[in-house]
């Protein structure tokens, strides 16, 4: 008799699957039939090979379900398939378009919707979309050639109109982009943003009185847009009124708290106002959101130097010039900081690289021959001290001007190396342009600032390693690991950005779990097969392919907890799309809860089932409940920092901040370091309420 677990699948050369034989046993008429369902529901599904197979309408939809989970690389397989199958279809090229300009190909999501109007011109989304990927090329004459035809077929468009009077402001047509304005206000009066925009082609014509009043026009319209106050804060900032524009950009910063370069210009006004220790906490938090800053590392610099934290301001210059090899001002202010602590080879080392770009740098050779009587050479020092004494000299027999080492700020594009303790500004101010599209981001948009953390499902990656130690484990998936013939499965609630190569390989693997479906020589062999290929289809965001492979194995065995666990996080996944698709999904809702209540009874102390029900409850906003079941998953398993992390924001959304807070401190000490941002944000609400208490 043969042996189960001398089946592999992974892809080998005379592997058993290659010659095993279809055996029903002894004519059991219950396998026979099971054989058979297996095969018409083998026969149903695609595979990349079988072509003529596809059905393009599901592929189009699972593509549609992986954009918006943003599983970009997935998606463009799925449309791939679709358009070598149906060519002629205008959707799966223009689908992919969208997935690869979310990607930021920008150039092959124009291909992509240029073939998609070849094969159907009449389609207002996708001449948007290609206008798009245009203006990120910087080709505005194409994007608004592009809202053109648009126009033509949709001419009460507003977004249309909005991207394209904002292609005309950057190709400085200011008199065409006034006339579109015009008409939009005509049409949409209570558009707020046409005023911001009049505002934005006054401000490029110099003229900030009447961009002031076009702001404060938009600002009366809609007083919640963050843009508008960051746009009236430049203006503030341009002359130099610091309370003003720190108002502004609080205003800004409360509405749109992501954006890093609000921070980074508020902690200029707070530092012209003598506020270093605020302007110090905009450096931490612009740099915490964008880490690659370079105005955020470069002036963070600047204001350690001042309050003696000499060691983390060279770390912060070492990052600029990482980034920047060639910035002689920062190249200078890490030579003062190694002079400073101590080092002052490297300071001299430092200087010169400086003063070689610069020989008339009188406070650098000053300063290099400090350190060369520090190190003991003497006959260095000496040379430049005598520079320097020639260079005063001559400023006080014939009264040259000297430019003055004085503490502001300085256009980044300033290379005046008196100015090297000077907070650098970018050279141009200009208020951020939002183009209006739905395409990227639109599920960010969609959802809520601070949002639960996700289910744990089964899935066929190991959850990457992090800080955390703390690492799923399930004593069910361990047995079925131990019997199964496939690829191990794991416990996750990571999600899995996969490559085009893994993705491709998860493909393939569908493929061989199909094969072995059809050879397989038992039921129980076939069934865990079966349960093998729906994670993996779950994996690649086909959650309706892998919620009927485990209706399929439920249908033979109702008691596979393991099978309703991850049923009911592909319903809840499936549900969520369909939600934001427009379609009810009460009943989908009701199928996830159903089943999460099965694998529980089956199951009843499992941590990752309790936390999975109470992450039901509280997307259907039954938030006593969902903290009810977070409160039993820690005490199942109180490692789980999800949890906390979970029944914090249940906590907030009740206005329980103060229990909320307590939860967060634990979700972060646990390794979710997110927590720590929303502690900040909260806890003056927490303390408020605790004094009330």
């Amino acid at each position: 008799m043969r042996n189960e677990k001398d089946l592999s699948l992974w892809p080998k050369a005379g592997s058993p699957f290659a010659t095993a034989p279809l055996s029903c046993g002894h004519g059991s008429l219950l396998r026979i039939l099971f054989c058979a369902a297996f095969f018409i529901l083998h026969a149903s599904l695609f595979t990349p090979q079988a072509h003529a197979q596809l059905n393009t309408d599901r592929l189009i939809t699972i593509g549609r379900s992986a954009l918006y989970y943003e599983d970009y690389v997935v998606s463009i397989q799925y449309f791939n398939q679709a358009i070598t199958a149906k060519p002629y279809l205008y959707e799966p090229w223009f689908l992919r378009g969208v997935a690869k300009y979310n990607l930021d190909d920008f150039a092959g999501a124009e291909r992509d919707c240029t073939e998609a109007i070849e094969r159907n011109p009449y389609v207002v989304n996708v001449y948007e979309l290609r206008g798009l990927a245009r203006i990120q090329q910087q080709n505005f004459s194409g994007a608004i050639g592009d809202y053109n035809r648009a126009l033509r077929y949709d001419p009460m468009n507003r977004s249309l109109w909005h991207n394209r009077v904002l292609c005309h402001i950057q190709n400085k047509e200011y008199d065409l982009a006034l006339s579109e304005l015009d008409t939009i206000q005509a049409r949409w009066s209570s558009y707020a943003q046409a005023w911001s925009m009049r505002a934005d082609i006054y401000m490029q014509q110099q003229d900030t009185t009447r961009a002031i009043v076009a702001l404060q026009q938009s600002l009366d319209i809609d007083p919640y847009d963050g843009h508008t106050w960051a746009a009236r804060s430049i203006i503030s900032l341009s002359r130099e009124e610091w309370k003003d524009a720190e108002h502004q950009l609080d205003q800004a910063i409360h509405l749109i708290p992501k954006n890093g370069d609000y921070h980074i210009n508020r902690a200029l006004a707070r530092y012209n106002q003598n506020n270093l220790r605020g302007a110090m906490d905009d450096y931490d938090m612009a740099l915490d959101l964008e880490p690659n800053n370079f105005l955020g590392h470069y002036n963070r610099g600047l204001l350690r130097t001042q309050v003696g934290d000499d060691n983390r301001a060279i770390s912060d210059f070492d990052f600029v010039l990482r980034l920047e090899p060639d910035n002689m001002l920062a190249l200078f202010n890490r030579g003062v900081l190694l002079e400073r602590t101590g080092d002052y080879r490297g300071a001299v080392s430092d200087y010169t690289k400086v003063i070689n770009e610069y020989p008339d740098f009188w406070t650098g050779i000053e300063y290099r021959a400090r350190c060369y009587r520090r190190l003991g050479m003497t006959a260095k020092a000496e040379l430049d001290e005598f520079a320097v004494y020639k260079a005063r000299l001559y400023k006080h027999l014939y009264g040259t001007d000297s430019k003055k080492n004085k503490r502001g700020q300085r256009k980044r594009s300033d290379r005046d190396p008196d100015k090297y303790n000077q907070l650098v500004v970018e050279d141009e101010l200009e208020p951020e342009r939002e183009y209006d599209s739905e395409y990227r981001g639109k599920v960010q948009n969609r959802r809520v600032e601070i949002d639960f953390m996700p289910m744990f499902a089964l899935s066929p990656e190991p959850p990457e390693p992090t800080l955390n130690t703390h690492r799923p484990y399930d004593p069910l998936v361990e047995q079925q690991n131990e019997r199964s013939e496939t690829r191990p499965i794991f416990v996750s609630n990571a999600h899995i950005s996969l490559s085009s190569t893994l993705s491709a390989n998860y493909f393939d693997y569908i493929d061989s779990l199909s094969s072995a479906v059809d050879r397989a020589a038992t039921v129980p062999l076939a069934t865990r097969l079966v349960m093998a290929r729906a994670i993996v289809r779950s994996c690649l965001q086909d959650n309706e392919g892998a919620i009927e492979d485990l209706a399929t194995c439920l249908s033979i065995d109702s008691t596979l907890t393991l099978a309703l666990w991850q049923r009911a996080v592909c319903q809840a996944k499936a549900s969520q799309f369909q939600w934001a698709e427009g379609k009810d999904v009460a009943l989908r809702q009701a199928s996830a809860m159903s089943d999460m209540n099965h694998a529980l009874a089956l199951s009843p102390n499992n941590p990752y089932l309790l936390y999975n029900r109470g992450c039901l409850y509280a997307m259907q906003q039954q938030y006593d409940l969902a903290i009810a079941d977070f409160t039993a998953t820690l005490e199942a398993d109180p490692r789980l920092a999800e949890a906390y992390y979970n029944r914090a924001i249940c906590l907030l959304r009740t206005e329980r901040a103060a229990e909320a807070v307590s939860d967060l401190s634990k979700a972060g000490e646990l390794g979710i370091y997110d927590a720590y941002s929303i502690i900040k944000k909260y806890r003056p609400k927490a303390s408020s309420s605790l004094g009330k208490e």
